[in-house]
């Protein structure tokens, strides 16, 4: 099967550039004996299915860098093997800063392998007054070269014509000065440079990235994405999933119910227990009532609204902003600034925050991360639950609850940094202008990962409400609940009931908090159960993407930290309020 590997300097349009080619069938897996993130897909090339390659961004082939190793390793991998007819590396540079991309092009060039060089964010060019003669470009340098839009197809069609014509060129071995010296001969002959004034957009660029101006505007832009995320989260299950479940899915439940005889064990089981004779979908407890309704009616919609959100400010070019802004905050908690990332994507869920920290450079970077994000963020699930439970006492319970975690999670960053031996690298981040976000681009992300969370959540939540309610019929919960009953009343202040939500959080935190309503807490009690929730084992989904990221020494470590930091947590709380 042929091969396209795409090869660049990070942040230049490559993921834009592979979801272009290749659609929405794609396969993301670790380099191996690397945790370094790559992604693979399939194009139709002269009539024939080709292999599509988004190789890690680098900026030289003399790596300083894990994910530049690998690019390197795949390279030299692309290269020893046969070359088929067909096989080629798209080098894709930023038209923009065409004198930085160019020093990877040269190098490219003389691994004999055929190459076509993709101009990419063409459109970024004409905004900034710059001039670029592409015949004069591909003269110089002996090969296809082609103008293209990564978020508007622009050139793509010409790109892959292109393919037919790539060969190898010949370029003899250069040393570093050679190679910067032809990239200055290059950059002057075929680029030219108008004066412009800054425009508005360009303005606010400066703005959101200098830290006495961009910090209020990150609180501002995470205060509108948090209204933005709960009016459309809000408005999906007030609008359609409550009456779809209402108007549809409960009549069938119902007659399903009577069908069981409106108790008994398989009707417990399935159906769940009846509330004033009526399905509650968040207390019931039933594999085909609160199972179904979890995952689709309570937790879907805000997912869907926070991945929407997320995917506007990544593609907006905001996120890395982000990260500059927060480098200094987080090296004090033994990360570098670009773990914001995976941190706001465990906002939406834990799972593929965790997954996430695979952009970071060391094992202790990482370890670091997924603990924090299991203690300290809590997905959107959860969240929808906590707001829901506690705003009805107001703002300040619930402002507690968030002030408290992140607390936790500044103050145990900076334990783990001082007892964790090595240190967090520096950020080297290029950042990329603000564009107006691609909404194709936004839609296949969103529809990737809802399908994602779709298949993780519904079998995981079906399963784990089944075997609870097994559980609970035996008597083990009432068995767990008279064991840890000492430290559930004594330190935290819970009435013993508050166990069984407690351990039903293994499996889904979000139910575990709906169980909390039917115990008839205090708003104290419930802001300490909601805080100890968080914190406490994640679940059982989290567990296992834990497991597989850190292995199972690492896991237990992060475990007992969880354990000890929620009920430190929790006691404080108990204490204070």
């Amino acid at each position: 099967m042929k091969k396209v590997l795409l090869m660049g300097n990070p942040n230049v349009g490559k993921s834009a550039f592979f979801s272009r080619l290749t659609g929405v069938h794609v396969i993301t897996s670790n380099y191996p004996g690397t945790t370094v993130e790559f992604t693979k897909g399939y194009m139709l090339f002269a009539g024939e299915k080709a292999e599509v390659i988004d190789v890690p961004g680098t900026y030289t082939l003399e790596p300083t860098c894990k994910a530049e190793e690998v690019a390197c390793e795949m390279l030299k991998l692309a290269t020893k093997e046969v070359v088929q007819e067909g096989d080629v590396i798209i080098n894709v540079v930023d038209a923009t800063n065409l004198e930085r991309n160019l020093y990877l092009t040269l190098e490219l060039m003389e691994q004999k392998i055929p190459i076509i060089v993709a101009l990419n964010m063409w459109d970024d060019t004409k905004h900034k007054g710059i001039h670029i003669d592409v015949e004069k470009l591909a003269e110089w340098l002996g090969v296809p070269v082609v103008p293209t839009v990564a978020v508007t197809g622009e050139g793509f069609a010409k790109l892959i014509g292109e393919i037919y014509k790539a060969r190898a060129p010949w370029v003899r071995k250069h040393t570093l000065e050679e190679r910067w010296k032809d990239v200055g001969k290059v950059v002057t002959r075929v680029q030219r440079l108008e004066h412009r004034h800054h425009t508005l957009l360009e303005r606010f660029q400066d703005l959101t990235i200098k830290p006495l101006t961009g910090l209020p505007i990150a609180a501002a832009i995470a205060y509108l994405a948090f209204k933005v995320i709960r009016f459309i989260g809000e408005g999906l299950i007030g609008y359609v999933f409550e009456p779809l479940f209402n108007n549809f899915y409960t009549p069938l439940i119902m007659k399903l119910s009577a069908l069981l005889g409106s108790t008994g064990f398989w009707h417990d089981i399935l159906v769940g227990k009846l509330i004033n004779g009526q399905i509650d979908y968040l207390q019931s407890m039933g594999v085909l009532t609160t199972g179904f309704f979890i995952p689709i009616g309570a937790v879907l919609p805000y997912v869907l609204s926070f991945y929407f959100v997320l995917g506007l400010l990544e593609d907006s070019g905001y996120l890395p902003r982000l990260a500059v802004l927060m480098d200094n905050l987080m090296h004090r908690i033994g990360l570098h600034g670009f773990a914001i990332v995976p941190t706001l994507l465990s906002f939406g869920c834990n799972v593929p925050g965790i997954l996430a920290t695979r952009i970071l450079e060391s094992k202790r970077e990482r370890f670091i991360a997924s603990t924090l994000i299991s203690v300290g963020v809590p997905c959107a699930a959860l969240q929808a639950m906590i707001i829901g439970v506690l705003g009805y006492y107001g703002a300040r319970p619930v402002a507690i609850v968030y002030g408290t975690l992140f607390l936790v999670w500044l103050t145990l960053g900076y334990v783990l940094n001082k007892l964790l031996p090595g240190f967090s690298p520096e950020l080297l981040l290029e950042i990329p202008p603000y564009r107006f976000p691609p909404l194709t681009i936004i839609y296949k992300k969103l529809w990737w990962r809802m399908k994602a969370f779709l298949k993780e959540a519904v079998p995981i939540v079906l399963i784990g409400v089944f075997v609870v309610n097994i559980l609970y019929v035996l008597g083990v919960f009432n068995f767990i609940a008279d064991i840890s009953a000492p430290i559930v009343t004594g330190l935290l202040g819970l009435p013993k009931e508050a166990v069984t939500a407690i351990v039903i959080g293994f499996l889904r935190k979000d139910v575990a908090v709906g169980m909390l309503v039917p115990l008839g807490l205090s708003v104290s009690q419930l802001i300490v159960a909601c805080v100890v929730l968080s914190m406490f084992f994640p679940c059982v989904a989290t567990f296992v993407v834990l497991i597989q990221e850190l292995g199972w020494k690492d896991m237990l470590k992060a475990t007992a930290i969880m354990i000890v930091a929620a009920l430190l947590a929790g006691s404080l709380l108990n204490f204070i309020l």
